[in-house]
């Protein structure tokens, strides 16, 4: 995940403060040193990474700070407002024409920056806004770009205007906007063409899209995996084409984060969005104070709850209060284990949710070790081997049936034991201290509160 090893430097700093009761200059410029170098490892331009650095150590180093009662706590919130200033402090949103008129936006971005597949992602968005979206193929070289877009349209309900390979793109552009006009879509957004590498070609191409249709917003994708790199295609694009926003794309991957700390102070560009995996649904707004939280290991609670309140179906929501009254009764069943394991799939896994937790702060490997995703999907094979009289009513589970649904679920009888076991431990200690699963349920989490161990190497349940 983005900004694991990052985080992980910055928290060793920030321990290594807190164990002090009183900070001296040197403290906090021998700190301000080892942020540096994390900055820089995790390929944050140098100058970003410099001018950074001194805002905090002129702050920092005052006597409002080094006699305050708690001067590492200061630091550390300094470094955060410092973060969230870099970043672009406000959240930025795609911007519509007023009234019935139709908004033209044109992507752009490299070949492989996950280009069409963000357009998807922002169209099933903008849905969500009650628009009308039309996405329009202007990809007429790379084989399939076109077959692709509409294979992600059809799977998100978004049509597809195509004209095949034998117009130009400008054309293209043109006719999709006059069909959008003609046929009540308020939103288009064109899919254009990327390369390898940036070329005078694809840039004249984009300025002749931008001189025969009305672009309101030109959107840039870039991988935040090329690091540094994506700062320098965005810095290109803005010069050559002029560019309104970035998109991160693939954040989810082994990212070191350089581009999302750098893009903003370089090229003057906000961040609108961030993919954060490969389904048409992994795209997230982009919150500068929620990244920052991210960065330093403070968690993201309300990403979390969105993702938790976005995870529910119609009707779900009375069937999570249903769950979360008989889980703090200790009377839940079989069928909520599944249930709830449903909904965690739905919010990214286990991992993504404990992630974005505060105080956690887990490395890669420590979530690993906190969480076995694979030991979890043997737990739902033990749950679906059972049948739905058993799933109601565990109390039915004798010897033999157990040894069924070891059989059943290909699990060793020992295993499906201490599952059992450890579910009625679970039942019992929720029914005595109900307060361990979160009291009341709140902005419609699924889970009623994540009590108990987590799912690892121990056992636990996702609760």
């Amino acid at each position: 995940m983005a900004f694991e090893s990052l985080t992980e430097k910055l928290n060793n700093v920030f321990k290594k403060l807190s164990r002090k009761g009183k900070l001296t200059e040197e403290d906090v410029k021998a700190a301000l040193k080892e942020v540096k170098m994390a900055l820089l490892e995790a390929d944050v331009n140098f100058k970003v990474v410099k001018n950074f650095v001194n805002s905090i150590q002129e702050r920092a180093i005052g006597s409002e700070v080094m006699n305050g009662l708690n001067p590492a706590q200061q630091v550390i919130k300094i470094v955060n407002e410092e973060m969230i200033s870099l970043m672009g402090s406000d959240t930025t949103e795609i911007q519509f024409q007023p009234g019935k008129a139709v908004t033209v936006i044109m992507m752009a971005g490299l070949q492989g920056s996950g280009k069409t597949t963000t357009a998807t992602k922002i169209a099933g968005k903008i849905t969500q806004k009650g628009r009308h979206p039309l996405l329009a193929a202007l990809d007429i070289y790379r084989p399939a770009a076109i077959q692709q877009l509409q294979v992600n349209g059809e799977k998100m309900g978004i049509p597809v205007f195509s004209m095949g390979t034998d117009h130009k793109p400008a054309e293209i552009a043109q006719k999709a906007v006059e069909y959008a006009k003609s046929n009540h879509y308020d939103v288009v957004l064109l899919d254009t063409a990327g390369r390898l590498q940036i070329d005078e070609a694809m840039m004249e191409e984009l300025q002749e899209i931008k001189r025969t249709v009305d672009v309101h917003q030109t959107l840039l994708v870039v991988d935040a995996m090329t690091g540094q790199e994506a700062v320098n295609v965005a810095k290109t694009f803005d010069e050559k084409v002029g560019v309104d926003g970035v998109i991160l794309s693939k954040m989810d991957g082994d990212t070191r984060g350089g581009a999302a700390l750098s893009v903003k102070a370089v090229t003057g560009k906000p961040i609108l969005y961030v993919g954060m995996g490969e389904k048409l649904t992994d795209l997230e707004q982009f919150y500068p104070d929620r990244m920052a939280s991210r960065i330093l290991g403070m968690g993201d609670v309300l990403t979390l709850i969105e993702k938790a309140q976005a995870s529910l179906d119609e009707g779900d929501e009375e069937k999570s209060k249903d769950m979360a009254s008989r889980l703090s009764k200790g009377k839940f069943n079989f069928n909520d284990y599944l249930d709830s394991m449903k909904q965690m799939r739905k919010m990214g896994g286990m991992s993504s949710i404990i992630s974005m937790l505060p105080g956690m702060g887990l490395s890669a490997d420590q979530l690993e070790g906190a969480v076995d995703e694979k030991k979890l999907a043997r737990m739902e094979a033990i749950v679906l081997s059972m049948t739905p009289e058993e799933r109601e009513n565990p109390k039915l589970l004798t010897p033999q049936r157990k040894y069924r649904i070891a059989k059943g679920s290909g699990n060793d009888i020992a295993e499906v034991n201490r599952f059992i076991k450890q579910f009625k431990q679970m039942q019992e200690l929720t029914k005595k201290m109900p307060g361990l699963m979160g009291g009341k349920k709140r902005h419609g989490n699924p889970f009623g509160g994540l009590g108990g161990r987590f799912p690892g190497g121990r056992g636990g349940f996702p609760f």
